[in-house]
């Protein structure tokens, strides 16, 4: 696992399908079905003017001043939710634990848009649901439908500045959901996105449009990613993150 950004160092883990499993009262497989039933039978609300921003495990208040408030978001289709996918939550919580400079106050998947275009990308209300029931046993995980009802695909910048602007007060007249809540005084979190190895090496993807070399992200959306928010990254098996982190000169800049 390697953390990227300022002022966090750089460690290293792996993920494999040989990982042991979240134990979770909802199977995934039973999710799914589930998701199929819920996504059918109960109402999605999509329009802007209906949409609640989920708190409900989100900390009110931090148990060590000392250390800097943080939120995870996790982008992706999600096409099915896996036990992988929960299992580098889990991960990442043991290295904000070990590491101590952090305290995780929450942790978010955000499906993305089905106007991501994706081959088998199955509908945003079943992938949004079988997130919800993947995580209803979770402390800390929490589901976010606000990627998932975009008519087109947003960029990961800006989903994490919607996630800053929520958390942080940029949409809310409440002060008591400004930040949170430290020796009686609303402090700013931090955010920072989750993600596993092969979205961190798709940073360096080149696009071929009409003949002409484009990035497949573009540099000014790395520098809010990687600049202003951050990453912790999730080295797979058979990936080497940390040598693509030194030659990659977006990743090296905001190491």
């Amino acid at each position: 696992m390697s953390a990227t950004n300022g002022t966090l160092g750089a460690a290293v883990g792996t993920i494999s399908p040989s990982s042991p499993p979240i134990p979770t009262a909802v199977s995934l497989r039973d999710a799914a079905a589930a998701a199929v039933n819920l996504a059918l039978s109960t109402p999605f609300l999509s329009d802007d003017a209906t949409y609640v921003f989920p708190r409900d495990k989100l900390a009110r208040e931090m148990k060590d001043p000392s250390k800097t408030p943080l939120a995870i978001v996790a982008c992706g289709s999600y096409s099915p939710v896996t036990y992988l996918h929960l299992r580098m939550f889990e991960m990442m919580y043991d290295f904000i634990e070990d590491h101590g400079e952090f305290e995780l106050i929450g942790a978010y998947f955000s499906p993305v848009s089905s106007g991501y275009k994706r081959n088998g990308l199955a509908d945003c209300r079943h992938r949004v649901r079988m997130c919800e029931l993947a995580v209803a046993d979770s402390t800390f995980i929490m589901v976010d439908r606000w990627e998932a009802c975009r008519p087109d695909a947003e960029r990961t910048s800006v989903v994490l500045q919607h996630f800053d602007d929520c958390i942080n007060g940029g949409v809310s007249s409440n002060p008591d959901e400004w930040g949170v809540l430290c020796n009686g005084k609303r402090r700013q979190v931090r955010i920072m996105l989750l993600a596993g190895g092969d979205l961190i090496e798709s940073f360096a993807k080149i696009d071929v449009i009409d003949g002409v070399k484009v990035p497949l992200w573009a540099p000014a959306d790395l520098d809010v990613i990687l600049g202003k928010y951050g990453c912790i990254i999730i080295e797979r098996t058979g990936s080497n993150v940390h040598d693509f982190l030194i030659k990659h000169q977006k990743l090296y800049d905001h190491r």
